[in-house]
């Protein structure tokens, strides 16, 4: 790989592939980009809060692009100085009260701002790429509507592009969403929550089984330091009080713990060690967890407050030989994709459960990952929340497909310490959340001089 420009927005011309050359050993440091599930719901409420607030180490990627040029679109002024945005928030009312926003694939920006803007009193459409067209929202839109919301579908019922017509607060005192497709309909009605309740507040109820509940525990995270007063009566259950939100001041991003997955997994199978900083023991994203995972499977971690070092099980140099799990995974839905790549160097069959949310996220991960893992040689069985992988006993190169999915071309990526190259189609995918992935990568594998 030729090193480029590492500055995390950067935009450079990507060839169509991208070739990974055989990796013999893994070692050095990496400072992850922040926190693409921290970063966006910061800046959306920032955006909503009384004063003004210096959001800090800010991801540069496509998704927060994405939501920056969203809040501006609504009249949110933004001020950017390198990995810092100024945002002036609007005391819980937009300025712009008609709008057309595209929100490309960013469901972290797609969910919340649906929901925000069903009682924003203004007029506003939103839609996505095509595959935005593809993720479901219709939960999310039937909890909206029955609490008195005015949110239409302008294509296929259930999905984008929506049509929102003014509203201005919840008519009820409860409001119910499921929690079995996707977590960011919890949390993108728990955000709307305090600016919309009726003044005793507001009950966020949700039925079935809730996915991804570390995401929705880091969105009321979030809003009690934005000044929310949010309890927690049950594990389905959230008290919201009307109040609206206040600027903390400053607010630093940390590092993003699905992105330090792939060089927890690089430092466990091709020797070590390497360290990762800007995450680390005390994080709250749910990602964090794969540390346990990691560990489970036999690689050496060692994590501070806010970094982690991980080296392959006999602590030398070379490829590791991993221990095979049978995992659920319902906890750690992003960084689990890493861990099937983490089977291919493992002694058996490894199987993650828990898994059913990546059939809606930017592609559906449980087909794609099954069809290229066969590509190496690996036998691979799955159902509709689960993947079994069982290691070939030599990868095979292979040309990957990244069906525009970051997180697809991350992972494989990290096959070529296998020994085999790995050809990775349409690399630019990665800017959605990392867009200087490939050259960090370079630098902790590139042999020494």
């Amino acid at each position: 790989m030729a090193a480029a420009d590492p500055g995390a927005g950067t935009p450079r011309p990507w060839p169509p592939e991208l070739d990974i050359a055989p990796i013999h050993e893994a070692r050095g440091a990496v400072r992850v980009p922040g926190s693409k599930s921290i970063s966006n719901r910061a800046l959306l409420l920032a955006a909503l809060a009384a004063g003004t607030t210096d959001v800090e180490h800010l991801l540069d990627a496509d998704d927060t692009q994405v939501m920056l040029a969203a809040l501006a679109t609504l009249g949110v002024r933004i001020e950017r100085s390198g990995a810092t945005c100024r945002v002036a928030g609007c005391g819980g009312r937009f300025p712009v009260r008609s709008a057309e926003l595209f929100l490309g694939n960013a469901g972290t920006a797609m969910r919340p701002l649906a929901a925000q803007l069903a009682f924003a009193d203004g007029r506003y459409r939103l839609d996505g790429v095509p595959r935005m067209r593809e993720r479901p929202i219709g939960d999310l839109v039937d909890a909206l509507n029955a609490v008195g919301a005015r949110v239409g579908y302008l294509g296929t019922p259930g999905y984008p592009p929506l049509q929102i017509e003014p509203a201005s607060a919840f008519r009820t005192d409860v409001v119910r969403v499921r929690g079995d497709v996707s977590s960011q309909f919890v949390s993108g009605l728990l955000m709307a929550a305090p600016l919309a309740a009726p003044a005793g507040g507001v009950t966020v109820a949700i039925e079935g089984n809730l996915i991804s509940q570390p995401y929705v525990a880091l969105t009321v995270a979030l809003m009690r330091q934005f000044g929310a007063d949010v309890q927690e009566r049950a594990p389905s259950q959230y008290i919201v009080a009307r109040g609206g939100y206040r600027s903390p001041g400053r607010f630093p991003i940390e590092g993003d713990a699905s992105s330090a997955s792939y060089f927890v997994a690089l430092g466990a199978i091709a020797g070590g060690p390497v360290r990762i900083d800007g995450v680390g023991r005390d994080s709250i994203q749910g990602d964090i967890g794969f540390l346990d995972l990691a560990t489970r499977m036999g690689a050496r971690i060692v994590a501070g407050p806010d970094w982690i070092e991980a080296s392959c099980p006999d602590g030398g140099s070379g490829l590791a030989r991993l221990r095979a799990v049978d995992v659920d995974c319902t906890r750690i839905p992003d960084a689990a994709m890493t861990a099937a790549v983490m089977a291919l160097f493992a002694d058996g069959r490894t199987t993650l459960r828990g898994i059913g949310s990546w059939r809606v996220k930017e592609t559906d991960r449980i087909a794609a990952m099954a069809a290229e893992l066969r590509k190496l040689g690996a036998g691979v069985e799955h159902g509709d929340d689960w993947l079994s992988v069982e290691p070939p006993f030599r990868l095979q190169p292979a040309t990957i497909e990244t069906y525009d999915d970051h997180r697809i071309a991350m992972c494989f990526a990290l096959c070529a310490a296998g020994g085999a190259t790995m050809r990775i189609r349409d690399p630019r995918c990665v800017a959605k959340t990392y867009p200087g992935f490939f050259d960090a990568l370079d630098r902790l594998t590139r042999s020494p001089r």
